[in-house]
């Protein structure tokens, strides 16, 4: 979880490869209508939101009755986001990817192709309402040692040398 530009698909995709386990990018569920007003530069609201979270805990609820450890990444920004995830996947655990807003702008400013406006930053640190529950990272380091940092704090056995 984490604002946008934090390195959620990132590192999921990173996790989920040496975890052995499967990666889905909540961004990948929005409806058309979410994904427009974002790139009208138009933060989502509660309502935009409420049907995709519920998609999104049907999804984990479908994903999670094998054995292998799945990995969503997903804003979840507040704790009732959270909740409504985790209504499809009651051992759901989270892990806060924190930057400084600095390197949030630097990140979406140098990546290409993604509906979401650098400009739409300061609305996710307004919404975003941190956690306790939730195993938190900064983000100012390598995938690898991101990687290796999750793992140890989940307790995945994983093969941090393939992080890269």
């Amino acid at each position: 979880m984490g604002v946008s530009g934090s390195g959620k698909s990132t590192i999921g995709k990173a996790l989920a490869e040496h975890c052995s386990g499967i990666f889905y990018d909540a961004d990948d569920f929005h409806p058309p209508e979410n994904i427009a007003k974002m790139k009208r530069g138009e933060p989502l609201n509660d309502e935009d939101r409420a049907p995709w979270l519920k998609s999104l805990a049907q999804l984990l609820a479908r994903a999670t009755t094998g054995e292998d450890p799945v990995f969503l990444a997903c804003s979840a920004l507040k704790a009732r986001y959270r909740e409504t995830l985790r209504s499809g996947c009651a051992d759901l655990r989270f892990v806060l990817l924190t930057g400084s807003p600095g390197v949030i702008r630097a990140r979406m400013h140098a990546r290409s192709g993604h509906f979401m406006p650098e400009t739409l930053i300061d609305s996710q640190f307004a919404t975003l309402e941190v956690t306790d529950d939730a195993v938190q990272v900064d983000i100012d380091s390598s995938v690898e040692d991101i990687v290796t940092q999750i793992c140890s704090e989940l307790g995945f056995t994983c093969d941090p040398d393939s992080a890269s």
